[in-house]
């Protein structure tokens, strides 16, 4: 079966301490960070002065590469470890990353567990304040700014599903630390030393001085105002109740900060307050925390960097549906009291999970449990559930019955522990006691159990579902305060009639907003995007800063809250001069109805356009004419887990003959391959079949590398078994059942963001192609994009024009997909549709995969008609793969089916006589080779 990684933390942990280990009290091991013992043969780092600190290890990493330490302790225990550690610019050029320095972290050669594998050292940020405002009076995002500091941290899981750090046991004797990483870092030391204990809230409460003073003043601290930020994700935002502060009823105003942009495990948020006596305090805040029905959210609380007392390592926010005021309190509900001296302190919330670890443990054994047996189950039946079939299930898989009863306990135990942990009944436990229930109905007929492999296939992806939603902890701050013992707690929650008034204000207010698409105006450029509102603003910002000064030609961007406004704007003849952000086959839908401007008749249309591949312009092609060009342009690569790869001693594929070479590996082993079932267009172009004849009125899928390519990809389904309903790529490589894959742009972000544990452990490689009779490997494949076209009802055509060629030029979308970035994180690159920003965006590490797959972009046309092709090849591909009909007949069926209504479509459109005759042919643009475009950029 397959090949499992270390087991957590938390099971490592229980076995030290059942063997009798315990924390040390020796004294620290301090290593400096010039003094490693070796390094790998890169020889990236090296020793010097950084920021005012000497003999600091400035590791220029560019790829994997590692450093060593090696040290003696003189007692067998258990440790921490730290790094004061500062972010590195690379080779001189200011570092422009917004994610953690992520190390894998071995000890004497090996992983003492699996949270080992991606430890983080998080960078610092502060916001821009106050935030500047819009024409409209709207606050404008903020932009944070990394704060360059020496940060001294101990070393945390890359979840923070433990509130604690990470342990480590070192037997007596010298030993070996390896850190391998792939980011630039500087290291002034390492040190070794015993857990620092925290003691409970009793023996904190007993240790406070005496409360000679009795300070007044409430000291309030706007949530917003964040001093520092670990992660540029975390996201001030506007609310709109009634007693949020400042008020942002009737304008945008930041005033409240979290949210689901405040959810995951290690995220923490600092403010700094000033208190004007010394005494005791209690805190209170105002907090919402609705994202998760009845799920509570849990916070680990620092003042001054330390947690004064254990209650606060992992503190409840229940779950409510609207702002509550909560005071950090005990079970009791007796108010937690703070002694602070007077002066400056930092208050410091981080995110995390732990509660929930034991509960997300128990379900990822269960969820691999589940999916041995469904490997098992379908390797029994052919993967054919027949009812009509009887099964022996003593003779056939006797020990199947114990197994599910052993997930069923394990299930139970997960009810009791979520139960526990979160004070309340919720989605969640009603979801794993449902699986309870599906598990007691199967075992009552155990010889019935092979009917259930798909019911069983789905459990799986339902504790996935629960593990998800237990590592988001989401939560929105709006004001936190720090009240002294004799002060009463300010009010935090709106009346009914102040609820009351605000409704009445907001929906007034939605008939006098200054932003509203019908306020266009006549003497600007009327720009229309399909985006986020800090999209718009970004935008407005850069036109205001580089466009207009340039041309003198003033731009007004708005809002597009729905593409289909387009359609009701220009039959009312409101169309703006540009839209931008629109769906490819958006344009061309207007253009066959004479709405859009032809962009090819500027005399400088084809130097604009040489900056896109040829087949990204496929889409915006229409009866010798191009109507819009692309803004952002997704792509497909094959994705791939290192780490099961080397342990199953595969290799990456080139060709599709190399997928099924390895696919026995990989199932033997419990593992699967994944291709989206509708990636008709990667097959079809791979084995040079076009979707459309020449004249562009009737379909080419007919021709025999159709049906090559058609047969092709229904064989991965029926003859190589792959799945054919995945509801989550995402989740099944995240959690190594399908090691590798295709996917797009998307799951790269994904993996980005919401998967750091699998930081450096994960890869990307061009898509297997088909070998060619000259050698070369054809690795057609299309994306996506999104468009930006001009209306042909434009008064300022030319003006237009100019300010397009200005939004896709290189500067302008590396201006802006580095903003964005900026801003936001990583969760918002930007996939540039322009190579020359897209080299400037993108880590080079991935530049040379995604560049050799841009060679190959190419997508489909937009012709009278073509939107049958998806819908009819779905329907071909279910008749193939899931009723078993013969892939010719199948495809044959598909192509009548799409002549008929780009028949019918033409005529309506002109190019077809009512007696079939052909009026006017549709020729469109041959793209039959790879683009050479690529070629200047590979070298960089």
């Amino acid at each position: 079966m397959a090949t499992t990684l270390e087991p957590y933390y938390a099971e490592v942990l229980a076995s030290w301490l059942t063997q009798g280990l315990t924390t040390t009290t020796a004294q620290p091991i301090r290593l400096k960070g010039a003094s490693s013992s070796a390094q790998s043969a890169d020889r990236y780092a090296l020793s010097g002065t950084y920021r005012e600190k000497d003999d600091v290890l400035l590791w220029q990493s560019a790829a994997t590469s590692w450093v060593e330490y090696t040290f003696t302790v003189k007692e067998d225990a258990l440790y921490t470890m730290k790094l004061d550690y500062h972010s590195l610019d690379r080779d001189g050029a200011a570092s422009d990353t917004r994610t953690p320095v992520m190390l894998a972290v071995t000890v004497d050669g090996a992983f003492p567990y699996r949270e080992a594998r991606a430890i983080p050292f998080r960078r610092m940020f502060k916001d821009e304040l106050p935030p500047k405002t819009d024409r409209s009076g709207n606050d404008i995002r903020p932009k944070p700014q990394e704060r360059k500091e020496w940060i001294e941290e101990p070393f945390r899981d890359a979840a923070n599903a433990y509130s604690e750090p990470l342990l480590w046991h070192f037997t007596k004797g010298a030993h070996t630390i390896r850190l391998a990483g792939d980011q630039p870092v500087a290291i002034a030391s390492l040190t070794v030393a015993p857990q620092e204990p925290i003691l409970p809230y009793a023996d904190y409460a007993a240790s406070l001085p005496a409360d000679t003073n009795l300070p007044k003043e409430t000291i309030t601290v706007e949530a917003e105002a964040m001093a520092a930020k670990n992660d540029v994700s975390i996201l001030i935002a506007v609310d709109r109740d009634a007693r949020s502060v400042p008020s942002a009823l009737r304008k945008d105003r930041f005033n409240t900060v979290g949210g689901a942009q405040w959810g995951s495990g290690g995220q923490s948020i600092s403010w700094t307050f000033r208190v004007p006596s010394a005494g005791r305090y209690r805190i209170a805040m105002r907090a919402l925390q609705n994202t998760a029905s009845n799920l509570s959210a849990f916070r680990t609380i620092a003042i001054d960097g330390k947690v004064p007392f254990r209650e606060l390592l992992a503190y409840r926010f229940p779950y409510s549906a609207s702002w509550q005021g909560l005071q950090l309190r005990d079970d009791k509900r007796k108010p937690y009291e703070f002694s602070l001296t007077e002066g400056e302190h930092t208050l410091t919330m981080t995110a995390t999970s732990a509660p929930y670890q034991p509960v997300i443990i128990r379900g990822e054994r269960a969820a691999g449990a589940v999916r041995e047996i469904v490997v098992e189950l379908k390797a029994l039946t052919g993967n054919v559930v027949d009812k009509d079939r009887t099964w022996k299930i003593e003779r056939d898989l006797p020990e199947l019955p114990g197994r599910l009863r052993a997930i069923r306990e394990e299930l139970q135990q997960m009810a009791q522990l979520l139960l526990a942990t979160n004070g309340r009944r919720d989605n969640l436990l009603q979801l794993i006691e449902t699986s309870v229930k599906d598990l007691d109905s199967y075992l009552k007929v155990p010889n019935e159990i092979p009917y259930y492999t798909d019911q069983l296939s789905a459990m799986q992806e339902k504790l996935g579902t629960v593990r998800e939603s237990l590592l988001r902890s989401a939560l929105q701050l709006d004001q936190l305060y720090i009240v002294p013992l004799e002060s009463p707690i300010p009010k935090m929650e709106a009346a009914w009639y102040e609820r009351l008034r605000a409704s009445a204000v907001r929906f007034l207010n939605t008939f006098s907003r200054e932003d509203k698409l019908e306020h266009q105006e006549e003497d600007v450029l009327n720009v229309w995007v399909n985006r986020g509102r800090d999209y718009v603003n970004l935008l407005q910002e850069l036109s205001d800063e580089l466009f207009t000064p340039e041309t003198g030609i003033p731009v007004r961007v708005s809002l597009l809250p729905d593409e289909n406004l387009l359609l009701y704007a220009n039959a009312a003849g409101m169309a703006p001069d540009i839209a931008l952000g629109q769906p490819q086959d958006k344009s061309i839908d207007f253009a066959m109805r004479n709405a859009l401007l032809d962009l090819s008749q500027f005399p400088d249309f084809r130097e604009t356009a040489s900056r896109f591949a040829p087949g990204a312009l496929l889409p915006f092609y229409y009866n010798k004419g191009y109507y819009a060009l692309p803004e952002t342009q997704s792509f497909k690569v094959l994705f791939y887990r290192k780490d099961i790869m080397q342990q199953l001693g595969l290799r990456i594929p080139d060709t599709w003959e190399d997928v099924y070479a390895m696919m026995p590996t990989l199932q033997q082993n419990g593992y699967n391959f994944y291709v989206p079932p509708n990636d008709y267009v990667t097959f079809m172009y791979q084995n040079g079949a076009e979707f459309f004849d020449r004249g562009g009125l009737r379909t080419a899928l007919d021709s025999p590398a159709a049906f090559q390519g058609f047969k092709q990809l229904t064989d991965l389904f029926n003859l190589y078994d792959l799945e054919k309903s995945v509801p989550s790529f995402y989740q099944h490589f995240r959690k190594g059942t399908m090691p590798i894959g295709v996917a797009d742009y998307n799951l790269y972000v994904t993996l980005s963001v919401a998967a750091p544990e699998l930081t450096g452990w994960w890869g990307i490689a061009p898509l297997p192609g088909v070998k060619q009779p000259d050698g070369t490997v054809a690795r057609w494949s299309s994306g996506g994009q999104t468009a930006a076209f001009i209306y042909k009802s434009s008064a300022r055509k030319e003006q237009a024009w100019a300010f397009l060629k200005w939004l896709v030029s290189a500067e302008t979308q590396e201006r802006y997909g580095s903003d964005l970035e900026s801003y936001y994180g990583v969760g918002f690159r930007w996939n540039t549709a322009n190579i020359e920003a897209f080299t400037h965006l993108w880590p080079k590490q991935e530049l040379a995969v995604i560049l050799e797959q841009w060679r190959w972009y190419k997508e489909l046309p937009n012709l009278p008609g073509s939107y049958f092709i998806p819908r009819e090849l779905g329907n071909a591909w279910n008749r193939s793969v899931l009723k078993g009909v013969h892939f010719r007949d199948s495809l044959e069926e598909a192509v009548v089916n799409i002549n008929r209504e780009m028949s019918r479509k033409s005529r309506e459109f002109g190019f077809l006589a009512d007696d079939g005759r052909i009026l006017h042919t549709l020729e469109w643009p041959v793209v039959d080779q790879p683009w050479e475009g690529v070629d200047p950029y590979v070298a960089k």
